[in-house]
C-alpha cells in the first residue's frame, strides 16, 4: 500500500469536516482515491460536509442584465487573474456589458464578443476569459428574478410562473420571486424536483444508505434507505428544500400558501446558479 500523504488527508478533512484519523483510514482503505475515500466515510455512517475538495482559483465577477421590460434575463460570468483587476471599475462595466449582451444570444460570449476582449485585455494588461453565459426568456406568465451575491461571487436566476397574467404584477408575488432567488444563492441546490435527479445518482445514494443499516431485517432496511433517500431530495431539490427564511416550510408549501393568497397556482419553471470558478 502506497503511503498516505499528510497533504491528501487534509485535503479530504477540508472537503469533509470528518475527523483526521478517519480520513486517513478511509484513504488507506481506498488506496488513495479521494472520490472512493468519500464514499467510504459516508458508508461507515460519517457525517461528511458539502465543503468542496479545492477552493477556486479564477478570480473575476458574475454580472446579470435585462431586457424587455425584464422578459429576458442573463448571467455572464467574466474571469481574470487577480482580485486586483476584479475590482476595477472598468472591468466590472466591461463584465456588465457582457450580461447584456448575453440578454440577445443563447450562443457562447467567448466566440461572440471576441474583438470586445481582446480590447480589454490590452486595456487591463491581464488575461481575460469569458467563461459562461446563460439567457432566460419568460416562458409564460411569471417573472424572472436575478439576485448576485458577494460582489459578484455568486448569481442566480430563478423564473416563477403563475396562470394570471395579473397575478405576475402583484408585490407578493415580486417578493416570492427575490426571496426564491435569494434562497437558491444560500442553499445551492443542485436540482428543481426529484424527477431531474438522475437514476445512477440516487441509484448510488441508496447503495450508500445500505451499507450505513446493513444487518437490519429486509423490510425494515427498505423503510430506513426510503428515509435517508427522501432526505436526500430535501437537500439538493429546491422545491423540497426548507425555505431559507422560514425553515418550517419547504419551498413547495411556500409557493401553495403564496398562491393561495395570491388566489393563483405557482410553480418555478427553472433555475441556474453561477459560482465564481465552480
Amino acid at each position: 500500500m502506497s503511503e498516505i500523504s499528510a497533504a491528501l488527508v487534509k485535503e479530504l478533512r477540508d472537503a469533509t469536516n470528518v475527523s483526521m484519523m478517519e480520513c486517513k483510514k478511509a484513504l488507506q482503505d481506498a488506496g488513495g482515491d479521494m472520490e472512493k475515500a468519500v464514499r467510504l466515510l459516508r458508508e461507515r455512517g460519517l457525517a461528511v460536509g458539502t465543503k468542496r475538495s479545492g477552493k477556486a482559483t479564477n478570480q473575476g465577477i458574475i454580472a446579470t442584465a435585462s431586457a424587455q421590460g425584464g422578459a429576458t434575463v442573463a448571467l455572464a460570468e467574466v474571469n481574470c487573474e487577480t482580485d486586483f483587476v476584479a475590482r476595477n471599475e472598468g472591468f466590472q462595466t466591461f463584465a456588465k456589458r457582457m450580461a447584456e449582451q448575453a440578454c440577445a444570444t443563447d450562443g457562447a460570449l467567448a466566440d461572440l464578443a471576441k474583438d470586445e476582449l481582446g480590447a480589454q485585455m490590452a486595456a487591463i494588461g491581464e488575461n481575460i476569459v469569458i467563461r459562461r453565459n446563460q439567457r432566460y426568456r419568460l416562458q409564460g406568465p411569471g417573472m424572472i428574478a436575478s439576485y448576485i451575491h458577494l460582489g459578484g461571487k455568486v448569481g442566480v436566476m430563478v423564473e416563477v410562473g403563475c396562470e394570471k397574467q395579473e397575478t405576475a404584477s402583484k408585490e407578493a408575488f415580486r417578493t416570492l420571486a427575490s426571496d426564491l432567488a435569494l434562497h437558491v444563492v444560500a442553499c445551492n441546490p443542485q436540482y428543481l424536483t426529484s424527477s431531474e435527479v438522475p437514476a445512477p445518482v440516487i441509484a448510488t445514494e441508496r447503495e450508500i444508505y445500505a451499507k450505513q443499516v446493513t444487518g437490519k431485517p429486509p423490510q425494515v432496511m427498505e423503510k430506513i434507505i426510503d428515509g435517508k433517500l427522501k432526505k436526500f431530495f430535501s437537500d439538493v431539490c429546491l422545491v423540497d428544500q426548507l425555505f431559507v427564511k422560514e425553515q418550517k416550510m419547504s419551498i413547495t408549501q411556500l409557493l401553495a400558501e403564496t398562491g393561495k393568497t395570491l388566489g393563483d397556482t405557482l410553480i418555478v419553471r427553472r433555475f441556474v446558479r453561477f459560482q465564481l470558478g465552480a
